[in-house]
């Protein structure tokens, strides 16, 4: 599960220190009960992002039926994708 707070300080932090490897190094240490990856946003195809930030989108995923899907709710959230706008997409 995830809140809305948390999802806010997601896009905060991306927002104030980028798609680094020592950002998402970060969010994992500050939410260990969530799993997140990175990709290019013209990797997801599908799904509304659940927030968006200057140069990336913000997916959640849920796991709990042994298969990761996309997930518009935040209470079935326990992961969150990280995808980077290239720079047509901006």
């Amino acid at each position: 599960m995830m809140t809305p707070e948390q999802l806010a300080s997601v896009v905060e932090q991306v927002t104030q220190h980028g798609l680094a490897d020592s950002n998402l190094t970060y969010l994992r240490a500050h939410f260990p009960e969530l799993h997140f990856t990175w990709c290019m946003d013209d990797d997801v195809c599908g799904p509304q992002p659940a927030a968006q930030g200057k140069g990336f989108n913000v997916y959640l995923v849920d796991g709990s039926n042994h298969c990761l899907c996309f997930t518009p709710s935040l209470e079935a959230a326990s992961g969150v994708v990280i995808a980077e706008l290239g720079e047509d997409d901006d």
